[in-house]
Formats: structure tokens, sequence, C-alpha cells
């Protein structure tokens, strides 16, 4: 069963998480959230093509999904932006010293939607708005 609408529908919601949760202030979440929905946005395709999803490297998981076509200098910089958020916006001890909340802030989420709005759009030209 191809469950791309699934990988699709639910990038979209955690992209609209993100943003609210920048409105609450929790910054690290929101951080970690625009990566989630750039990974499940990208492997929406790859279900939907029937490709390989394995991995959480946005930078893999945009080759794969390009394959030899050039992806955008904006694309493979936000994918490698994006990638920095997966370990250290949860766990203490990703970083020297300090918790994930103290780390963080509201530009770093800002910036962090910016790029997961790149990777979605880019992923809605390839396959259309989520089913209603």
């Amino acid at each position: 069963m191809n469950r791309w609408q699934d990988w699709w529908r639910q990038a979209q919601r955690d992209l609209q998480t993100a943003e609210h949760l920048l409105v609450a202030g929790d910054f690290e979440w929101s951080c970690f959230t625009c990566q989630q929905a750039a990974e499940k946005s990208l492997k929406a395709v790859l279900e939907l093509r029937n490709q390989d999803r394995e991995g959480h490297s946005l930078n893999r998981l945009v080759q794969r999904v390009t394959g030899s076509d050039a992806a955008s200098d904006a694309l493979l910089e936000a994918c490698a932006r994006l990638n920095r958020l997966y370990m250290p916006t949860r766990y203490p001890d990703a970083m020297p010293e300090g918790a994930p909340v103290d780390q963080f802030l509201r530009k770093d989420a800002e910036d962090a939607i910016r790029d997961a709005r790149l990777v979605v759009t880019y992923v809605a030209g390839l396959i259309g708005p989520a089913p209603s």
C-alpha cells in the first residue's frame, strides 16, 4: 500500500505546527518540527515513486528525490541547515552545556520555518496539494 498522501499531509501539518510553536515561544520544538516537515515531505515523494525512503538525512533524501536533476543551491542549503536541527533541538547532551530550551531563539525558529517552507513548496511542485 502506497501511503504517500499520509506522509504529505503530515508534512504540511508539521509545518503548521512549527508556526504555532513559534508563536508559543517553543523555539527548539519549532525548529525540530521544521526538520520533520521537510523530511516527511521528501519521503512523500519517495513513497509516491516507490523509492527507498530510509534515513533522516535531508541531504540524502533530497538527492534521491532530485536524482540526476540538479537541485537548486537554495534547496540544498535549506536541507543542510534543517539537518543540523535534528538532534540538538531535543537532547541536552547534544550541546556542551545547557538544555535545548536555552539554545534556540526566535530567529532560529523563523529561519527554520523559512527553510521548511522552501522544501515543502518544492515538493508541492512535484506532487501537488494535499488531498482533502
